[in-house]
């Protein structure tokens, strides 16, 4: 993998219909995009690390504090849309699509996303994590069911596999929202269509899989706070206040 190059990317739309404005919210003293862009600065695994963003006043934030940044087309529909737009001016072998409103990542969550590219046959991967009991049966925490190699076999809002002898059955995984894929697995996602299915389940993970091509799923360190409303802004400023006592603050 050392021979590679890898390229970060962080998606971050200004607009948002849940949250206004989330990726430029003050979390702990900076910018939500900031926190998200250090710990993926930190993992030492891409260069570069760049903020993309249908927004100059984000642009304009990310430039103020050293961030690299790059303005993607407002026409975007997805954040795989903006990795492709950066991918087309920053060449690399792989691209990390890293989520702009997952302020409480660290930089150890990079290096088993990126390890499975050490087998030739791998494309796209992620992460999951073991669900939390709390959240086996809410569909905004998506689960996802893999082979015996790691392999995804479906995603879904519900709840996956289905225990039907109710027998008590507790290995349910809960997908994060962090990509890296090669180029060329890229380059084809983009060409496709939204399939049927990823429009039934709104998730853009399926058009992979219903298209044949397989994403691969590591264990990630452990859960992360993914920012939508003002309750989560709350639990990530709780968790990394202490972070940025530690760091000095600004």
């Amino acid at each position: 993998m050392s021979t590679l190059r890898i390229a970060g990317v962080i998606p971050a739309r200004l607009s948002s219909t849940r949250l206004s404005r989330k990726v430029l919210r003050t979390i702990a003293g900076r910018p939500m995009v900031e926190w998200v862009w250090r710990a993926a600065a930190a993992s030492g695994l891409m260069d570069p690390v760049v903020v993309a963003t249908d927004a100059e006043e984000v642009a304009a934030v990310c430039r103020e504090r050293g961030i690299p940044a790059a303005l993607t087309s407002a026409e975007c529909l997805s954040g795989t849309d903006r990795v492709r737009e950066v991918a087309r001016q920053i060449d690399a072998d792989i691209y990390v699509n890293i989520q702009g409103d997952e302020p409480t990542l660290t930089a150890d969550f990079f290096p088993p996303l990126l390890k499975l590219f050490e087998r030739a046959e791998v494309e796209v991967t992620t992460l999951a994590i073991r669900c939390p009991a709390l959240e086996i049966a809410d569909p905004n925490a998506v689960k996802v069911v893999t082979a015996l190699d790691g392999r995804a076999l479906y995603f879904s809002r519900a709840t996956i596999p289905f225990d039907r002898d109710r027998a008590g059955f507790a290995g349910y995984l809960k997908h994060l929202g962090i990509y890296a894929y090669r180029k060329a697995a890229l380059e084809r996602f983009a060409a496709l269509p939204p399939s049927w299915i990823e429009r039934v389940e709104r998730l853009e993970q399926l058009r992979w899989l219903d298209n044949g091509i397989d994403i691969y799923v590591a264990a990630a360190p452990r859960d992360t706070i993914g920012v939508d409303t003002e309750a989560d802004l709350v639990r990530a400023e709780a968790v990394l206040r202490g972070v940025a006592d530690l760091q000095g603050g600004e």
